[in-house]
Formats: C-alpha cells, structure tokens, sequence
C-alpha cells in the first residue's frame, strides 16, 4: 500500500529534472478537464498578465481569490522566485493586490524544492475563488502494478503529503479496485464515501458522482494518475476539488491529441526537448562526463561503473537501436552543449546497432563541432573491426578501449 501511495505522490508530481514521460499539464488547464466533465472545481479564471490577473480578480471579488504560480513543480507555496517574492501562493484581498502579485510572478522563476535551484519559469497565473473546506480528503486514480490494473486511493486526511500520512498511518488509506472496463458502480463509490466520513446524503452523492467522473477521465483521456488533493466538503455542504494533478501516457499523444496540445515545453529542459525531436533517450543530469550509450540497461550499467571509479555522469542518453550517423551526431551537439561536460564516454554493444554507424556519427561530429573535450570510445560487437579502422584513419583524438572498467576509468581520470 505505501508503495501504492509514493507512486501516486511521485507521478503527480513527476516534474523533476527528468526526461517527460508521463505529460502534466498545468493547474487551470486541469480545472477546465475537470469541468468538462462536469466535476466541480471553486471558480478559476488563468491570467497571463497584470492587468488580466486585475480582471480576474475584480470577477471573483465576492468571494475572495487566492492567486497561484502556474509552475509544474510541487511545493509552489514553501517556494520563492529569483526576484526575491516569496511563495508561488498568496490569499488576495483586492485586485490591485493581484495585479502586483502577478507582475512579479509572471517572466519570474519559481524555485522550490522540486525544481532544483535553476526554478521554472512561471508564464501565467490562476486566480481562484476562496472556498474554505471544512474538511479535506484525497483522492487518486492510478494504475497499481499489484492489483493488476486501476484503483482509487483515499483518505480522509488530505491538504497534506500523502507518502507522509500512509507512512505514520496505513490504515488512512482505502484502496478500492476499479472495474477497468465497467468503471466504478454508484453502490462502490457511495459506499467509499461513507467510508471516508462524508457528512451528509447530499455530501456522499456529491463525492460518489465525483468519483466515478474521476475514473472515466482516466479511462477516455489515457491517464496515468490523477490526483486532487484536497477534495473539499464545505460548510454547505458541497464538495469540490481544490487542487488537481493529472499525468497523461505520452504512448497516447497519436490519439490524444488535445490534451497533448496543452503540453507546455517552457517547463521541460531544453536539452531534452531537443533531444525528444530526434527520438534519443536523453535525461540532463549534473556531473561532468557526457555519455553516449545504446540500450537503456546498458546506459544504467555505463553510468554506475562511472559511479564506481568515482566520476559522475553529465547525462543519460540512450540512442536506441535505430540510431544513425545523424542521430549520434545530434547527440553529439546536445552533450557538449553543456559547459559542464569535460569528457564524453561512448560505450556501444553492437546487436541491432552497427558499431560503424556510431563510428561514423562520432567521427562526423567530432569533425564539425570542433571537439576539444577529450573522447573516449569503447565499441563491441556487429561490424566492430570496420568501426575501429574508421576511428583508427580519422586523424582525430580519439581514445579507444575494449575493457569497460579501463575505458571508465580513464573517461573519469579526464574529465577531472
């Protein structure tokens, strides 16, 4: 069940400094997801600037506004920008409040504890309207690999981390299978409510309705989690969704095309949305030896034997079977972009992947981007021989080895 739960926690907030796998789309883009399928949310208006974020606030000046960062990034209310304002989330009292609020959030950075000490840069705003629970719930639909197939996690103890509260409290946590193709019954879903606590007939049928739409969302939009966290009953006794996380399988973009459009790449690092046009496997990370590498075990396997002789990986990049001279040249072109690169491993197994295609891509680049950083190359496997010969005529530096421990030690020992 734990595990259930930190996989719940750590897709919804799957925004770290890895490569996209699962999209997240933003808060107010969920809200409208939501809506449409008729699950209540409090009244959210985007602003993209001051003076709609003003706009924004004079509309839901009957009820109060709270103003939130639109950041893929969780933490956004501990965080703070690189201007100096503190925290992604503020209560706003007058539309001249919002209006400030959102001239220093807007074009600024949020930094918080998910983003790395580079932040994200926040491009929009959501005013919202204040709706104060009485209690909070959470919910999450996902796939659990030990069921074999979709749940919904709750508790009754929302507003805060989950991982958190099943690690203190297990039993917090319901977890009630899900029909993959039938979805929930109202007879499940009212029965969770009850077990949660709602507090009224009219509350339970509110969160039952609220349940069963939650799931036809992940079935119909190719889901990978969704998560609201808090689910609020208020005072009157209603039930809305505060705060929405959704992640969506990138396997389905073909035919999800919508939701695929609200992809917002201002959040990703660039280097990996380069590297995504080219199909390369790549995830920046922080040290200083690039790495080139076929197959996604093998590229784990090259980055822990780097670990081993005490060097640390400047990124993952699998090229893939498929890969050809150009390709290994584009990846070339994204490793030395990175100032912190100061020498590229290249570890290959040729099955699928010939080694003279590789040799040939890294001779190529090596040429065209005048390569200064030192390289070295270890190649096994289909046309081997021919690869080694290219490297062997090319004239250029580049350093050959057949043992894998040498070959990595040696990248490590240069790169220092």
């Amino acid at each position: 069940m734990l595990a259930t739960l930190r996989k719940a926690g750590s897709l919804a907030r799957a925004t770290s400094a890895g490569q996209r796998r699962f999209l997240s789309i933003h808060e107010y883009q969920s809200v409208k997801l939501l809506n449409s399928y008729d699950i209540p949310t409090p009244k959210s208006i985007a602003a993209k600037t001051p003076e709609e974020a003003y706009e924004a606030a004079k509309q839901l000046s009957s009820t109060g506004s709270v103003i939130k960062a639109q950041v893929l990034a969780g933490g956004r209310g501990k965080g703070h920008f690189d201007n100096g304002l503190k925290g992604g989330v503020h209560v706003i009292e007058t539309p001249e409040q919002a209006k400030a609020l959102a001239s220093k959030m807007i074009g600024a950075k949020l930094i918080t504890k998910q983003t790395g000490a580079a932040g994200r840069i926040c491009n929009a705003v959501m005013l919202a309207e204040r709706r104060d629970p009485s209690h909070e719930y959470y919910i999450a639909v996902l796939n659990d690999r030990n069921v074999g197939g979709p749940v919904l996690v709750a508790s009754a103890q929302g507003g805060m981390n989950i991982e958190e509260v099943a690690a203190k409290d297990p039993n917090a946590i319901i977890t009630t299978p899900i029909d993959f193709e039938n979805g929930l019954s109202k007879s499940e879903a009212l029965d969770l409510a009850k077990k949660l606590g709602f507090k009224t007939e009219g509350a339970q049928n509110e969160a039952a309705d609220i349940f069963i739409r939650l799931y036809k969302i992940f079935k119909e939009k190719d889901a990978t989690q969704i998560e609201i966290n808090p689910l609020g009953e208020t005072a009157d006794g209603h039930v809305l969704c505060m705060d929405a996380k959704f992640g969506f399988d990138d396997n389905a973009d073909f035919r999800q095309k919508d939701v695929f459009a609200l992809r917002d790449i201002s959040q990703e690092e660039p280097s990996e949305v380069e590297a995504q046009k080219y199909n390369l496997n790549f995830i920046k990370l922080d040290g200083s030896v690039g790495c080139l590498v076929n197959g996604a075990g093998l590229a784990m396997a090259t980055m822990d034997v780097l670990a081993l002789h005490g060097g640390n990986p400047a990124n993952f990049l699998d090229v893939g079977g498929g890969a050809t001279p150009e390709t290994v040249k584009k990846a070339f072109e994204i490793i030395v972009a990175d100032p912190k690169v100061k020498s590229i491993f290249i570890n290959i197994f040729g099955g699928i992947m010939r080694c003279d295609y590789i040799a040939e891509g890294v001779i190529n680049a090596a040429k065209e981007l005048s390569l200064k950083v030192p390289l070295i190359v270890r190649l096994k496997g289909t046309k081997e021989a021919e690869a080694k010969e290219m490297i062997s005529q090319s004239g250029l530096k580049i350093i050959p080895f057949d043992d894998l421990d040498e070959a990595a030690h040696n990248a490590v020992k240069l790169a220092v």
